[in-house]
């Protein structure tokens, strides 16, 4: 039997018996029976001797909410002479998932298998998940085998670290050739300051029939959002250089990268604004050329081989209405959250090769739809697009933040 329970109001956290101004005498955590707790600690504002405020429990809130280990958030105060001190009571998702698998992606459309996901190993916010996925049509033709580990801490410094191992034995449509290949991905993010962090990257991979394909990056990005997950103030800025391949290997460039988005929230409304942009020197092979089309790019058009080129932008503008903000459920005692927001905005796209960038290069689209907020998956996007290129609406299911997927499209 599934139960809600009262959702925060929107884009706003209150604790209950909490006044505004008094300061926090101390700070008691409550409900968790498996997460450490300096992984709530380390990320509160509110501590002891701090002045208390609704404002600083919501960007706390924000903060917790991102960890995604939690369905309901709730705080309480008790008076205490001239201090109060709180309670936070934390409610834990259900940790533990063996249950089916699934991604969209542009090449492979739906795929679909089974997975064994743990979500906070060893209570440390620590992520890991084993995946295998088949795509749907035709079946079994394109295979996947996946080993995902993550965490936004390493040995309790503020380093977020993503490992990823990946094989792939499927036949890429888009680029005609049959992609038999492993990669292993490593991620690092130093968040040296609140809002800076330096950014380290490395991969190796092996593709069958074309060999070695190395690369490393660097970059540094500024982040003042109130939170990576449904993010709904602030912006991100990112910068990055990657190094691909080598001079003696057939793939051989350098690749700059600047990712920004933008987020401005007005009673239920949310206005997003993104612009992605990646252009490389050198020699990339075809399999490494960006294509545009589909749920995770461009939502006015399918993707196919018509549309590909070296270098590419992706501009977005939406604007999202909070139909139903994120609460708490349970159904035979697993915990989760959803919520549900209505969606509309303009995508437009840039994709070209060494020839001077122009307006031919260029495409827009409209698109509207509703998305659904689930723990793990961030969202799923149920979108409908029109071109004036293709002059007919196009639906496109997606998964994740699609700011998020267009940087990882083929993975």
């Amino acid at each position: 039997m599934a139960s809600a329970l009262a959702a925060p109001a929107v884009f706003g956290y209150a604790g209950e018996g909490c006044k505004d101004g008094t300061p926090i005498g101390t700070v008691s955590l409550e409900g968790m029976t498996r997460t450490k707790p300096h992984v709530v600690l380390r990320e509160l504002s509110m501590k002891s001797g701090v002045a208390y405020s609704d404002s600083l429990f919501t960007a706390d809130a924000r903060r917790l909410e991102s960890l995604d280990l939690f369905s309901d958030i709730k705080l309480s105060c008790v008076q205490e002479g001239d201090q109060q001190n709180i309670v936070l009571q934390l409610t834990e998702i259900f940790p533990f998932i063996p249950a089916p698998a699934g991604k969209k992606t542009d090449q492979d459309g739906w795929m679909l298998g089974g997975a064994l996901a743990y979500l906070n190993l060893f209570g440390e916010d620590i992520r890991s998940e084993i995946q295998y996925r088949t795509s749907l049509d035709p079946l079994f033709d394109n295979n996947e085998y996946a080993i995902y580990t993550s965490s936004p801490w390493l040995f309790g410094l503020p380093v977020g670290w993503n490992i990823e191992l990946l094989r792939t034995d499927s036949y890429d449509e888009l680029r005609n050739f049959h992609n038999a290949s492993w990669l292993a991905d490593l991620d690092l993010e130093w968040n040296f300051t609140q809002r800076f962090a330096l950014l380290v990257s490395g991969a190796y991979r092996y593709m069958e029939k074309f060999g070695h394909v190395p690369e490393g990056g660097l970059g540094i990005s500024f982040d003042t959002r109130d939170s990576p997950l449904d993010s709904r103030r602030g912006t991100y800025d990112e910068i990055m250089l990657t190094r691909v391949g080598a001079h003696d290997l057939p793939e051989n460039f350098f690749e700059i990268l600047t990712d920004f988005r933008g987020y401005y929230t007005a009673g239920r409304f949310i206005s997003g604004l993104s612009a992605l942009f990646r252009y490389r020197f050198g020699h990339a092979e075809f399999f490494d050329r960006f294509h545009h089309g589909g749920a995770n790019t461009f939502r006015g058009a399918d993707a196919d081989t018509s549309r590909h080129g070296k270098h590419e932008s992706l501009l977005n503008f939406e604007e999202r209405f909070v139909l139903l903000e994120r609460r708490p459920a349970s159904v035979v005692g697993i915990n989760f959250f959803y919520g549900v927001q209505l969606v509309a905005g303009l995508d437009g796209s840039f994709l070209w090769d060494d020839s001077d960038l122009d307006w031919s290069e260029y495409s827009g689209a409209v698109y509207g739809g509703i998305h659904l907020l689930i723990p793990a998956l961030d969202r799923i996007r149920i979108e409908v697009g029109y071109a004036p290129d293709t002059g007919e609406p196009k639906i496109f299911v997606g998964l994740f933040e699609k700011n998020v997927s267009q940087r990882w499209r083929s993975r």
